[in-house]
């Protein structure tokens, strides 16, 4: 069965529940709840299994966008949540900060030739071949450890030169960039994921009376947090090249590359364009490192110094100096202000696609919240429950939730106000609390990094130039594991304490 097929069967059957919807009242809002019971799951769900039959990911975002009206009873999705998805400051500081600056960024670095000319150099010191350089990404996503869309940019355009030179394929470098951004960013949290966290603790139970227990409490959970332990594990044996869980599509793109050279899967379409590829250096122009590390040094000076004297990082002004860095100095070694322009517009216009995705994704978001999604979910499993059971049930309630809804933070939001006093209801023991808490962080983080929705798996998929899909399904498997070694040892050190 072809895509536009299978597209054309996920149409029939949204227009078939559009006809129930109108005519039957057949979808109607869960009787005594804020939800709509099972349909809250149907947009999500149906958008994830879209993504996985058909590998295209626009069309089903904008399915499952329609199926969220048809279920809500807002047919018109784009004023009743696209325009107010996407005109949000938040959103707005992703796709002029995040993309337009790293694009234009990507796209100087084509004019400048800084980009490449950095990777040879870097290749000829500190990266020996696809190990060290794999080593290097790991190591680079470490610095840049602030987590999630910080970090996937920041990492993702840096290594991604030198990885492109030592033949690693992009599903590799992919999964390298997205698994140290948030993971390591909750196992290394000298960042503002601890102040978020309390924020949303404190005062739920005895524990957390004020913000400083609930931050010192986030920092006592680090070693239970079992999967963001094990993701990072994961990302550093794989880049060694001893990590015995790599199989399937990973397995074959790695053979693949070392046997033919390909970044990428025959039939694949990279988030990347030839604005952001081919190099456009102007006759006369000589290119150096100080092309790629002026504006890198200036992106981390300006986050850094802002964190250290202001107590933020100021990541807008940051991205916005860097580039006007990047164009000051192409400018003052003798390039053209219109070819300066010229890079800028062409780096822009290839982060096109993965703008629209994020605007997608971001929409899906807010049409899972007016749903209710994760209040459903978080109700129909709380009547399971076994004691021993409850750290790995909530890791997978918010594997499901963060998988669904494509967000860690929000994910945060929603369980652990629910989670902290219910976990302090079946037991008091602070040790107990421990293992729920870090269970609440490893299973959020894990159905962010792994959800083709997310802001991070996209960004760490644009930043990389690799097909979406082929980075989702290739970097599964391994995180997978990670979560079921986690659930399992939650289970058992539960079984002991209780």
């Amino acid at each position: 069965m072809s895509h536009k097929t299978r597209l054309a069967v996920a149409g029939i059957l949204l227009l078939v529940l559009y006809f129930l919807r109108t005519n039957t009242g057949f979808i109607s809002p869960a009787e005594g709840f804020e939800d709509f019971g099972w349909w809250s799951v149907v947009p999500a769900a149906l958008t994830l299994v879209l993504c996985f039959w058909t590998k295209e990911v626009i069309s089903s975002l904008f399915i499952g966008i329609a199926m969220g009206g048809v279920v809500s009873g807002n047919f018109n999705i784009i004023e009743a949540y696209l325009l107010p998805a996407v005109g949000t400051e938040s959103f707005a500081q992703i796709l002029l900060v995040y993309l337009w600056c790293l694009g234009g960024l990507i796209g100087l670095w084509t004019r400048t030739g800084g980009a490449r000319h950095f990777a040879h150099w870097a290749g000829e010191r500190m990266v020996k071949g696809r190990r060290s350089a794999k080593l290097f990404g790991c190591m680079i996503g470490t610095v840049f450890h602030q987590g999630g869309t910080i970090s996937t940019i920041l990492a993702g355009s840096t290594v991604k030169p030198v990885s492109d030179e030592a033949k690693v394929s992009h599903e590799e470098l992919s999964y390298i960039i997205d698994s140290t951004a948030s993971p390591i960013a909750t196992v290394i949290p000298f960042n503002v994921w601890p102040s978020y966290v309390a924020g949303l603790v404190v005062g739920t139970i005895p524990l957390f009376a004020t913000d400083a227990d609930a931050i010192s409490f986030f920092y006592k959970a680090i070693l239970f947090n079992f999967y963001g332990i094990l993701a990072v594990v994961f990302t550093y044996t794989f880049a060694l090249e001893i990590n015995p869980f790599v199989f399937g599509k990973m397995k074959r793109a790695i053979e693949r590359v070392q046997t033919t050279g390909e970044l990428d899967a025959p039939g694949s379409n990279p988030m990347s364009s030839k604005e952001l590829d081919e190099l456009k250096v102007p006759h006369g122009y000589a290119s150096s490192n100080l092309d790629f590390a002026v504006p890198i040094l200036t992106l981390i000076g300006v986050a850094v110094g802002g964190l250290v004297f202001m107590g933020r990082v100021p990541i807008n002004e940051a991205f916005v100096l860097a580039v006007l860095a990047a164009m000051v100095l192409a400018l003052v070694k003798g390039m053209k202000l219109t070819e300066v322009i010229e890079g800028f517009v062409d780096g822009v216009k290839g982060v096109s696609l993965g703008a629209i995705i994020l605007a997608l994704a971001v929409t899906l978001g807010r049409v899972s919240g007016s749903l209710g999604t994760a209040g459903f979910l978080i109700r129909t499993t709380s009547d399971f429950i076994v004691p021993a059971l409850l750290p790995a049930i909530f890791m997978v309630i918010c594997m499901l939730i963060a998988f669904a809804v494509g967000s860690s933070w929000g994910t945060y939001a929603v369980v652990f106000p629910i989670a902290m006093p219910l976990a302090w209801a079946v037991s008091p023991d602070p040790f107990f609390i421990t293992l729920c808490f870090g269970a609440v962080l490893g299973g959020a983080v894990y159905g962010d990094q792994c959800s083709p929705i997310s802001d991070t798996t996209i960004l760490s998929s644009l930043a990389t130039g690799s097909d979406h899909m082929d980075h989702v399904t290739t970097q599964m498997p391994m995180a997978s594991v990670a979560a079921g070694i986690g659930a399992v040892l939650y289970t058992l050190i539960a079984l002991i304490v209780l």
